[in-house]
């Protein structure tokens, strides 16, 4: 751990200059450059005061949190096939059930449909990359073609049909699938 460059982040976030934090810590602002740029160490007592300037403390200072991953790629999808329905699911998110929305690569093939959902509490949206869609929404029918989106409000029994075949970005939340 960089402990003068976190520290110096801590710095900036907090909005102060290096002289106002040497002041509120009774440092010299030559000290504050020095620890910021690894040219000396604090004592612990002293980290600790210029930690409480900064409103944080050495536990928290020192918890590293591992990286969160924001990009994922094909390595990182999920898929289930089947075949009876002559559908394709790619999780593209791994672990998507635990968040709040849940986005989903679904292919249709030729006749492809997804299965009948049942009203849930949620809401669903879609946009079609490839082909067109059927969306059965109820006793309700809505076409969709490639570049178009939908939206609906999982409150009544819904399912996709594609008679051509399809590729759809699909997301729900909360997660159904």
């Amino acid at each position: 751990m960089d402990i003068g460059l976190k520290l110096k982040e801590l710095r900036i976030l907090k909005g102060l200059t290096q002289e106002e934090l040497a002041d509120r810590a009774e440092l010299s602002k030559g000290f504050i450059s020095q620890l910021e740029r690894n040219l000396t160490s604090p004592s612990i007592a002293t980290l600790m005061d210029i930690l409480q300037c900064l409103g944080t403390t050495l536990g928290e200072f020192f918890n590293e949190s591992p990286e969160e991953q924001i990009v994922f790629g094909k390595a990182d999808y999920f898929e289930k096939q089947d075949p009876e329905l002559k559908n394709e699911i790619k999780w593209i998110i791994p672990n998507a059930q635990k968040n709040i929305m849940e986005p989903i690569l679904l292919t249709l093939d030729p006749g492809g449909e997804t299965c009948p959902d049942n009203p849930h509490e949620g809401e669903e949206f879609g946009y079609v990359i490839q082909g067109s869609i059927t969306i059965h929404l109820g006793s309700k029918i809505y076409k969709a073609k490639k570049g178009e989106s939908f939206y609906f409000v999982s409150d009544k029994k819904h399912y996709l049909t594609s008679k051509s075949g399809a590729v759809i970005l699909w997301v729900g939340s909360p997660p159904s699938f």
